[in-house]
């Protein structure tokens, strides 16, 4: 089967072209933190939701966010309950930024999407895409443990044929060796894959990856997402050649803002992805997938579609394969609907509380 190409292309012989002249300026200095709301006004504001999912998503089948609304609107607070405050920190100057401080001026009305199909078997997945509506990109996960290289072609295979002109991605979350992601992509090649994200877990493995691919004059790009999780990982991914896409989550990077900044440092493409947000998180996706000055791939922003629940009655969903850039208005009733027990809301009252004085702890004085 030929290559697919994408519905949103900006590649000239599989390599991304460059950000338009005079656009990138790596020599601009991230900015400074943004000043911090009083810790008693995000605590007051605070709401604990637990939305079920509708399949399990990253080991997920309920998803815990903390939401807080300021002057600006609303803010998610949602960070894996695995990760430290540390790495938690930023999350929660994200959400600070969307509630306190708002979201820079966009430069697009709307945002492609993607898809994005588990690692469900092949005979769920139209099932699953149906609830994306028509989209002009997927992402299929794989490399999920327990399964087999055999169990993702069947599921690449299936998409092809249920969208047999989308952009098809593949997401193996660091799964694979090196061997493993080379022998994978071989048996992947003929569906016409854009990139793969994450094939290996390490940056040496990445650039490993993709230098044997273009040795092998194989087209499909190499993505990094989770070697790009903290604000220095982009710039070292992109030092050392190791991918040709970096796939950005606003929260880990510090909000919006930042992530504009460290993309800019970076200077390679970027696709904009979620973290099993709700609408409010999703919302801050967007504000940086609209900001960007270039947007060569369909973001991964439509993960609301995977939720069996959301706080409010107009959720962030794909409209022709778009998101449309607005503002979220939460129903109160969706949130004490989707209320967590008493014991959760203090675990995330209790988190916040940490993760603020590590971010006060950073501030300028």
């Amino acid at each position: 089967m030929a290559p697919v190409p994408s519905p949103f292309p900006d590649l000239r012989g599989g390599v991304p072209l460059p950000y338009p002249e005079g656009v990138h300026t790596s020599d601009l200095p991230l900015p400074d933190p943004l000043p911090l709301p009083p810790l008693a006004e995000v605590v007051a504001s605070a709401r604990v939701v637990s939305v079920p999912m509708r399949v399990k998503f990253r080991g997920v089948l309920v998803r815990e966010a903390l939401l807080v609304r300021g002057p600006a609107g609303w803010g998610e607070f949602c960070p894996f309950l695995e990760y430290d405050d540390a790495e938690s920190a930023p999350w929660l100057a994200g959400a600070l930024e969307a509630a306190w401080h708002g979201f820079p001026a966009p430069v697009r009305s709307a945002v492609p999407v993607n898809a994005t199909v588990p690692a469900v078997g092949a005979a769920d997945v139209e099932g699953v895409l149906a609830r994306f509506g028509q989209v002009g990109a997927v992402k299929v996960k794989v490399a999920e443990r327990g399964q087999s290289l055999a169990d993702d072609v069947e599921r690449v295979a299936e998409v092809r044929r249920v969208l047999p002109d989308a952009g098809i991605k593949i997401d193996a979350n660091g799964g694979w060796t090196v061997q493993e992601a080379l022998e994978a992509l071989d048996a992947l090649h003929g569906f016409g894959l854009q990139y793969v994200e994450q094939p290996v877990a390490d940056i040496p493995g990445l650039r490993a990856v993709r230098l044997e691919l273009r040795r092998r004059g194989q087209a499909v790009l190499v993505a990094a997402d989770e070697s790009v999780r903290r604000q220095e990982d982009p710039l070292r991914v992109a030092r050392e050649d190791a991918a040709d896409v970096l796939v950005i989550k606003a929260p880990p990077l510090g909000g919006v803002r930042r992530a504009l900044a460290i993309i800019d440092r970076a200077g390679l493409p970027a696709v904009v992805s979620s973290a099993l947000d709700t609408s409010v998180g999703i919302r801050a996706g967007v504000a940086l997938a609209a900001a960007l000055p270039a947007l060569p791939y369909a973001c991964g922003l439509a993960t609301v579609s995977l939720m069996a629940g959301d706080i409010t009655d107009a959720s962030l969903v794909p409209e022709r394969g778009y998101l449309p850039v607005r503002d979220v208005e939460v129903a109160e009733e969706r949130l004490e609907h989707l209320m967590a027990g008493e014991e959760r809301r203090r675990w995330w009252l209790d988190r916040l509380t940490r993760c603020y004085r590590v971010l006060d702890g950073a501030q300028p004085r």
